[in-house]
């Protein structure tokens, strides 16, 4: 089944695309609101701002696909596989990635708002504001997430669920490029989480929930604790 194909169908009302290869097509621009492209092998595929809001892309293949300004908005991308993909500036609210595969993808100034993570694969993503915005990860929910390495200077991940995450080495220090914005991380919780030898220089932590975490020789220079919750347990309450 080709592009042209699947736009005929969906017109027609048809939205059950399953299992269907359409490794380095070029869908851009489109409407695929609702469509169901579950076990799809989309590899290289070019996707930028299409719209797959509510779409259902379950353990589909999307390594080095081209995302760019994608609306993936409340998505099911439960088990999917976006390593090396380029999600700059997409819409990622509310949107289910459970256990996915990001490995080194590109979310920079997207907007992960509420989006569920868990278990998910990030190993060194790059999560740094785009030229015209911040990557939002408020609220979103990254328990066991591995963001080993990952590039997170300047992200804005206040109430974020951090609980049991790997962020070793994780870069959220502040970006001097951006107008010296601080990774925000106030009241996030990242209770039992894997903190060592991460660069946290100038972040927010104010009220978040540090229990148990371990930040062996983690970088604490300037980094805002008022309030939080240190991993022995105590209240910070000073800076």
């Amino acid at each position: 089944m080709d592009v042209d194909e699947i736009l005929k169908r969906y017109a027609a009302g048809e939205k059950s695309f399953q299992r269907v290869n359409l490794q380095e097509a070029e869908l851009t621009n489109l409407n695929l609101r609702g469509a169901d492209f579950s076990n799809a092998d989309l590899r290289q595929t070019r996707l930028g701002k299409t719209n797959f809001n509510q779409a259902c892309l379950r353990e589909a293949n999307l390594s080095e696909a081209i995302l760019w300004g994608i609306d993936l908005s409340e998505a099911d991308l439960y088990c999917a596989i976006l390593r090396e993909a380029d999600l700059t500036g997409a819409k990622l609210v509310q949107t289910r990635l459970e256990k996915a595969n990001l490995i080194k993808a590109s979310l920079c100034g997207a907007n992960l708002n509420g989006a569920n993570l868990s278990g998910s694969l990030l190993i060194q993503a790059d999560f740094r504001p785009s030229s015209n915005q911040r990557t939002d990860l408020g609220y979103a929910i990254l328990t066991g997430a591995d963001l080993s390495y990952a590039d997170l200077k300047a992200a804005c991940m206040h109430h974020a669920n951090l609980d049991a995450a790997k962020l070793c080495r994780a870069d959220l220090s502040r970006r001097i490029q951006w107008g010296d914005l601080a990774t925000d991380l106030s009241e996030a919780s990242l209770q039992g989480a894997d903190l060592s030898y991460a660069d946290f220089t100038g972040a927010i932590l104010r009220k978040a929930n540090l229990q148990g975490a371990d930040l062996t020789g983690s970088i604490l220079t300037d980094v805002d604790f008022q309030g939080a919750i240190m991993p022995d347990g105590t209240v910070h309450n000073s800076r």
